[in-house]
């Protein structure tokens, strides 16, 4: 069994998912890891299924994750769940901060008494974002209402993000939303059922575009978080 499992949601990356998938494994090489990358490829409409086969096929460490339809949460949970890493970075195609964030959050993990999670802000004191004001201001509204609906009390639950997998797997199983917020329930759960998670300050810069177009989600997220307000605060769950 690895040390560690790098679980990446992937839709619509067939120009882009080959090198970044090489551009990570030489990192993790380089510090001698014991790894394996899930690449978990959820319905995607062009080429990715089979540019992802390729690197399965050149790479030992990769394994293809086939979801069937386009559902970033459902993708990273299935990643989860089949995951065998003792710990879990649960990342970003057009991330991959391997020096900024995995070099400082797989340490914490390992030290006795250390954290469950380690989540990786664009948003906290000290941290950078360098997306599109957009895309800045969006994060700004998600976590305001999380903080509302949800009584969420860090400042940023969706992006890179490492754990104990034996510690957060329940905490996986007992999620009730995938797509959007499923990131954000898996942080916000984790809490919840007294796991200790520890932010540490991200600067983000994308490498290229979203591949799902922002407006696109709203309407996905504003139902997720109406289930999440029902589950979790009215029934307790």
């Amino acid at each position: 069994m690895p040390e560690l499992s790098v679980v990446i949601p992937v839709y619509n990356e067939a120009a882009f998912v080959e090198p970044a998938a090489r551009e990570l494994c030489a990192a993790l090489d380089q510090r001698h890891l014991d790894y394996e990358v899930l690449l978990c490829e959820n319905g995607s409409k062009d080429a990715t299924p089979e540019a992802i086969s390729r690197i399965e096929a050149a790479h030992p460490r990769v394994r293809h994750l086939k979801i069937g339809e386009p559902n970033y949460g459902k993708a990273m949970r299935a990643g989860i769940l089949a995951a065998e890493g003792t710990f879990v970075v649960c990342d970003e195609i057009d991330l991959c901060f391997v020096e900024q964030f995995y070099d400082h959050a797989l340490p914490m993990l390992r030290a006795v008494g250390g954290p469950d999670m380690v989540v990786g802000s664009k948003a906290m004191r000290d941290a950078h974002d360098d997306r599109p004001p957009l895309r800045r201001a969006a994060t700004l509204i998600l976590n305001g209402l999380l903080r509302i609906v949800l009584g969420f009390r860090g400042t940023d639950t969706h992006g890179v993000k490492a754990f104990r997998r034996a510690r957060l797997l329940p905490v996986a199983m007992a999620c009730v939303v995938d797509r959007d917020l499923f990131a954000s329930e898996f942080v916000i759960r984790a809490s919840r059922m007294d796991r200790r998670v520890e932010e540490i300050p991200l600067s983000l810069h994308e490498k290229r575009p979203p591949s799902i177009h922002l407006f696109k989600r709203v309407p996905r997220v504003l139902k997720s978080l109406v289930k999440l307000f029902w589950v979790i605060r009215i029934r307790h769950r």
